[in-house]
């Protein structure tokens, strides 16, 4: 939500700074133009992507609108959600433990945190991991490897609708000037015309440029720096989880577990040990 606040202050400055200057609003209003460079730059990303980058980039875009996930709430509900997940494996054995990791979304533990259950990635994670841990015959230091290079995988493969959306950005300008070098083309056609026609199609020209500027740095490569920093976030998470997955390993007792998994979170929605210690000990789930 506050990207979106953000595009709305970027065109609410550069148009009141335009009306203020006595600048006629209709004048930037050229459809034709932005049909150029808006249809040409969304092209050359369909022309250097695949089709599930594509999808990643309208779901990240999507995703940037709605606000991160990655909250001190969400943080708070997983500390909870593993606690009791460890808990299981404490009082009824790891047989038990293996029965949920194997089947979460029927689980009595998971079925409780659909915020979870929705990122298929993060339960693929923590549960595979758990279940080569209670299986046993491989070595701890082997699961922390595999959790790190699924975790490098995941963000690398994160990462490629952010650069896709940065290129976009990068080739804004140009197509600006291609729109620009078209309505001179026009602009040229015109001449022996009347003047007021000659002028509409010079302005219709400029705004070309005009456009392809301020859609590359006031709308696109913001919105992908702001991926960027969603990708980190999420990449946080993954981490968060890996922590957590190491203090089962390490025979660490559930509280020690997600002791351990708080102090790998981001300080800025880390929660406290003292909200920690509250939720743990609560019977329903944190809000």
């Amino acid at each position: 939500m506050i990207s979106l606040i953000g595009i709305i202050v970027v065109f609410g400055a550069i148009a009141g700074g335009y009306l203020i200057e006595h600048g006629k609003f209709l004048v930037l209003v050229q459809p034709a133009e932005l049909l150029i460079i808006l249809g040409s730059s969304i092209g050359t990303v369909i022309v250097a992507n695949p089709m599930p980058t594509l999808m990643r980039i309208v779901k990240g875009m999507i995703g940037i609108l709605s606000g991160s996930p990655f909250t001190r709430a969400y943080y708070l509900e997983n500390l909870k959600m593993i606690y009791e997940l460890y808990n299981v494996a404490r009082k009824s054995g790891t047989a038990k433990l293996e029965e949920v990791v194997d089947n979460p979304s029927k689980s009595p533990v998971f079925s409780k945190y659909p915020k979870f259950l929705k990122s298929q990635h993060a339960v693929h994670f923590l549960c595979d991991t758990l279940r080569m841990a209670v299986s046993g015959g491989v070595d701890p230091l082997e699961i922390d490897q595999m959790m790190e290079m699924d975790i490098e995988v995941h963000h690398r493969e994160s990462s490629e609708p952010i650069a896709a959306l940065s290129s976009m950005a990068d080739a804004l300008p140009g197509l600006g000037i291609v729109a620009a070098v078209l309505g001179i083309v026009i602009t040229m056609g015109s001449l022996g015309g009347p003047k007021e026609q000659i002028g509409e199609h010079v302005a219709a020209a400029l705004v070309g440029t005009f456009l392809g500027i301020l859609l590359c740095y006031g709308v696109f490569g913001p919105l992908a720096q702001a991926m960027g920093k969603q990708n980190d976030a999420e990449t946080s998470y993954m981490g968060f989880l890996r922590m957590a997955a190491i203090g089962f390993i390490k025979g660490l007792s559930p509280m020690m577990a997600v002791e351990l998994a708080r102090r790998s979170i981001p300080s800025s929605v880390r929660p406290t040990f003292q909200e920690l210690e509250g939720a743990c000990r609560a019977g329903k789930p944190a809000a």
